[in-house]
């Protein structure tokens, strides 16, 4: 069983559509023990990254998807969620902490407005990584935000918006995209499948 996480703040539809088209069956839920069961765990997310751990919090998953040994992905906010810190607001949030760091505010600018929404190119730094598995460099992809985390450790993709940002993150059996995969065409569907194979 493939687990999508209700984080409160999440486009589930999309997601659960592009699984269905690359013939994922999934289950959405903020059960503890189906997230435990299942075999696979997609934590996506849109909006902002306190209502989602309050929400995470008050369904007791905060310990559990931290300590998950199975294959997770999170997606836009999801992905923002496994750093340890979110800049938002007036307080920071703090966040799940399996990625290292913090989520910052993209800087606008007159050519790269806030929030950074379309298509752009994502560049691959570790490109052995199986979540980038016939993946090429420069494709392009669907990215919905106004927040995002810097380059460091876990960075396997860069893209470029007014300087570098993390779009693609890994560390042992977590990932992350910044960007929607379920809206990402071909690419996305790759991307989705290559985590399935993970």
């Amino acid at each position: 069983m493939i687990a999508v996480v209700d984080s409160g703040v999440a486009n589930l539809t999309s997601v659960m559509a592009a699984l269905g088209r690359i013939g994922i069956e999934a289950e959405v839920t903020s059960d503890p023990a189906r997230i435990k069961k299942a075999a696979r765990v997609i934590l996506p997310g849109v909006g902002a990254a306190g209502a989602a751990m309050t929400h995470l919090k008050n369904k007791g998953l905060v310990e559990i998807l931290c300590t998950l040994t199975k294959p997770v992905l999170g997606i836009c906010l999801g992905m923002q969620l496994l750093f340890a810190c979110s800049q938002e607001g007036k307080e920071p949030v703090e966040c799940l902490g399996v990625f290292p760091g913090d989520v910052r505010a993209l800087q606008p600018t007159p050519q790269t407005p806030v929030p950074h929404m379309g298509w752009n190119q994502i560049m691959p730094v570790k490109a052995d990584n199986p979540l980038l598995r016939g993946v090429e460099g420069g494709s392009y992809v669907y990215f919905v935000h106004s927040y995002a985390a810097p380059v460091g450790d876990t960075t396997i993709a860069t893209t470029d918006y007014n300087g570098q940002f993390a779009a693609m993150t890994a560390r042992g059996n977590f990932f992350g995209c910044q960007f929607h995969p379920e809206r990402s065409g071909v690419v996305g569907s790759r991307i989705l499948e290559n985590f399935m194979r993970v």
